[in-house]
């Protein structure tokens, strides 16, 4: 073969690799792409649905229950675990196992990331006892078998409290957690005479007297207590009091329907707190929320039978009370004396502002929606010139049945203080069994319906009463 011909084979085949080059291999170029080679993104999942919307003022709480309660710290190379049993505690269920309690928690209270252990399989009977600070940071309170107070106020020590049981005070970074159970021999002390409780057939007797909270934190930061089952307290199953960042995820309390001032959570004088994927049944309020109190979300919460979830009561002996950014989502509530509630003494001053229940269904419940500013234990409780002003109160898709016994809506509200901004959207309260009797009730009440409810309420007051609530008196 001629030189020419193979020079001009030769121009051919170069030609035709590089418009093979530049056409399907352009983006495969090994040479190019060696070191910024990408995979195609695996596709992204499907977001979970969203089950009311996130409100304007998420609580600044120390985990994201999206991604579960925080566990303790397993890892043995950073975690030490201060074993009750290892301290001298029995767990027989009658021995007084306290002094093996305090002296594992001083030791732990001295270690970052430690362990207090109430083993499984074993009972812990111990009494009222202060756990205090400062600690450590991460310090857990684990509890996997049962712990519980003396049985009854006969067994209750002559020295000991009878206002609290466990008591936790002034910790930071603090864990209660545990696949146990918090046992709270609560039968005897609602047998006492002194006992208000409703009987059988309506009885009351006088009343009421000291009987033990069964746990207490106070004057804490950034608390999570999660997974415990607790049960049958004296009094409040669990109250904080003076705290911030509290985290409550998948807790179940119960104790009897008629079993007098059980109140599942109460917190008060506390800020930024979740409580979520819990199951509260017991004899008073389900969750209550009380004076001082702010920036508090509650999700996914079964209540009943209860008292329902309840603001108040605020302003009692002319006090001042100030409560705000309070939301209330997805949570179901049955066989209950009261569904959400606001309740304030006459003779107080404040504010409530900013409170937002959503997607909230109702079975059988007494009082589905009631804002009560005339609050008495008595009949001898006199109307006041000043009240706790109620302002800014969303009601948004309630559903379910009532107890016709009562109005499923009742807006009370002070003859002096109007509450204002009131917003219903998609309330639909039917009987549960039988006719409703009575319509709707608003006094004072000034508010607005986006749609139309069930039962019709027509009752709410257009626009804004001509005076409003001193700032100096009612702001906060």
């Amino acid at each position: 073969m001629k030189p020419l011909h193979i020079l001009f084979l030769l121009i051919i085949a170069i030609q035709n690799v590089a418009n093979f080059t530049n056409g399907k291999m352009h983006h495969h170029s090994p040479k190019k792409h060696k070191h910024s080679r990408k995979l195609s993104p695996a596709p992204a999942p499907a977001p979970a649905p969203a089950l009311a919307p996130t409100p304007a003022y998420p609580p600044s709480i120390p985990s994201d229950p999206s991604y579960g309660p925080t566990q303790p710290n397993t890892d043995t190379n950073t975690t030490c675990i201060f074993d009750v049993t290892e301290f001298g505690a029995c767990g027989d269920g009658s021995t007084d196992d306290t002094a093996a309690f305090r002296a594992a928690w001083k030791a732990a209270c001295q270690v970052e990331n430690a362990v207090v252990l109430a083993p499984s399989s074993l009972e812990f009977m111990i009494t009222s006892t202060i756990f205090s600070g400062p600690c450590q940071p991460g310090l857990v309170f684990q509890i996997d078998g049962v712990v519980m107070p003396p049985d009854g106020p006969e067994c209750w020590p002559e020295k000991d409290s009878h206002q609290q049981w466990l008591v936790f005070y002034r910790l930071d970074d603090m864990t209660l957690t545990g696949t146990g159970t918090i046992e709270g021999n609560g039968q005897k002390w609602w047998d006492l005479p002194c006992k208000p409780h409703k009987g059988p057939n309506g009885s009351t007797l006088p009343g009421p007297c000291d009987s033990p909270a069964l746990i207490r934190f106070f004057m804490s930061s950034n608390l999570v207590v999660t997974g415990l089952r607790i049960r049958n307290s004296p009094k409040f199953h669990m109250k904080f009091d003076g705290c911030e960042g509290v985290l409550i995820d998948k807790l179940s309390i119960s104790s009897p329907k008629l079993s007098p001032n059980t109140d599942g959570i109460h917190i008060e004088n506390t800020k930024a707190v979740g409580i979520y994927n819990s199951v509260i049944a017991n004899g008073d309020d389900c969750i209550s929320i009380g004076p001082g109190c702010s920036d508090v979300d509650i999700e996914a919460v079964t209540c009943g039978p209860s008292h329902g979830i309840s603001i108040g009561s605020l302003g009692v002996h002319n006090s001042r009370a100030c409560v705000s950014n309070i939301t209330v989502r997805n949570a179901f509530i049955r066989d209950s004396d009261n569904g959400l509630r606001i309740k304030t003494w006459q003779g107080g001053t404040g504010s409530v502002s900013n409170i937002f229940f959503e997607n909230i269904q109702m079975e059988n419940v007494r009082n589905c929606v009631l804002i009560d500013q005339y609050y008495c234990l008595t009949k001898e409780c006199r109307n006041e010139t000043s009240a706790v002003y109620l302002t800014d109160v969303t009601y948004r898709n309630i559903k379910g049945t009532y107890d016709v016994r009562s109005p499923p809506i009742h807006f009370a509200c002070s003859d002096s203080i109007a509450c204002t901004n009131i917003t219903m959207s998609e309330v639909e309260l039917l009987p549960h069994e039988g006719v409703l009797v009575d319509d709707p009730f608003c006094w004072n009440a000034y508010g607005v319906q986006e749609t139309l409810t069930i039962p019709p309420i027509d009752c709410l007051l257009d626009g804004m009463p001509q005076t409003l609530a001193e700032n100096s008196l009612y702001g906060c």
